[in-house]
């Protein structure tokens, strides 16, 4: 089996940390990697990839990788099947592959925000031309939770023989109880982009009371986005929030579960989410989870989070202001959230995902 890795990014995101998290559970597969020395990948376990595939490179990079993916990737894939001739799959973490060619393959996919949300006419296009030829030709579709798998039937028309539904799970080892003293913030975690609705907990927390005496803050811990952070910005100075909101851009991979855990709550108020990995790696740090009701974020957090319309602010103050108050409240989320997260892990991620690819090779 042969797997695309040419997109994995240095400074980790959600799919280069599944990718990653996946890994050595197909071993049993004997795949073969795709990937650049970026990947950390050991020298004899990969076929070495050009590095500026990414979307490290900016736009340029993806646009790149798309043609590699096209031509280059193609003529890997019967290199492989010539000299291995049962490998005949490719794996592909994201969803992008080859089209208009004879390469098999088992493609996962993340989400489909770029439809519901557009963020950019590129994405647009591509979920719109380019992704649904990608499904035609797929041997089967990976997906990361069923409100994925519901958006692969509404929008792309799949049946649900077509798709297996593989929930996530997060790093045990990374995302954990760290016994440290608890800090006055609420934290959000992820890019700056419309659909994750951050404006909404910006109005909430200048609706809590005490706020004056700079009882609460809110840190904002993701990359920040020309087209959307100077909103934010100005958002935050048009409440009088400058004192109390910090903007803390990407915080490295090993620094998140200490943020995490002196957090009084992480607040996820996505108007849609593919999984909502946050939700979970919170949870096993024995943070309070803040979270909106919709899409997966339900199937992630189960019972174990404070559940929310994403668009009513009055609703995310209430809670944001129970838990700053409430010890007991606190304790009862710590308690639920590690239960709930205990039910993930990568180990069951892994096998489930390796027995669907064994089944097309």
């Amino acid at each position: 089996m042969l797997v695309n890795l040419a997109y994995l990014l240095r400074k980790p995101t959600g799919t280069t940390n599944y990718a990653l998290n996946l890994l050595p559970h197909l071993t049993p597969l004997n795949p073969c990697y795709l990937a650049t020395a970026a990947s950390g990948l050991d020298e004899d376990d990969y076929i070495p990839v050009p590095p500026n595939l990414t979307a490290e490179s900016g736009l340029s990079g993806h646009l790149r990788r798309l043609l590699w993916t096209q031509w280059r990737l193609p003529q890997l894939y019967r290199q492989q099947v010539n000299q291995h001739r049962a490998a005949d799959l490719l794996f592909c973490p994201i969803a992008e592959a080859p089209l208009f060619t004879r390469c098999r393959f088992v493609v996962t996919i993340h989400d489909l925000i770029p439809l519901r949300f557009p963020v950019s006419k590129a994405q647009t296009w591509l979920h719109r031309h380019y992704l649904p030829r990608v499904l035609a030709a797929a041997e089967h579709v990976i997906c990361n939770s069923q409100a994925t798998a519901d958006d692969l039937m509404q929008f792309y028309g799949l049946q649900a023989k077509q798709i297996t539904p593989i929930l996530l799970a997060y790093d045990a080892d990374n995302f954990r109880p760290l016994d440290l003293p608890q800090r006055h913030y609420f934290l959000l975690l992820g890019r700056h982009a419309p659909y994750k609705n951050y404006g909404v907990v910006l109005q909430a927390l200048a609706q809590l009371r005490d706020r004056a005496e700079g009882d609460y803050e809110l840190w904002i811990a993701g990359p920040p986005d020309p087209r959307y952070t100077p909103d934010l910005q100005q958002q935050v100075q048009a409440l009088g929030l400058t004192s109390q909101v910090k903007f803390l851009d990407y915080v490295p991979y090993a620094q998140l579960p200490i943020l995490l855990n002196q957090a009084l709550a992480l607040v996820l108020p996505s108007l849609w989410e593919g999984f909502g990995l946050p939700v979970l790696e919170a949870m096993a740090c024995g943070t309070p989870v803040i979270a909106s009701n919709l899409a997966s974020i339900p199937e992630v957090a189960g019972g174990a989070a404070l559940l929310v319309n994403p668009t009513e602010v009055a609703a995310i103050a209430q809670h944001m202001q129970a838990i700053a108050q409430d010890a007991q409240l606190r304790q009862q989320l710590r308690s639920a959230g590690r239960q709930r997260a205990a039910q993930f892990s990568w180990r069951q991620t892994g096998a489930a995902t390796a027995e669907r690819l064994r089944a097309f090779l």
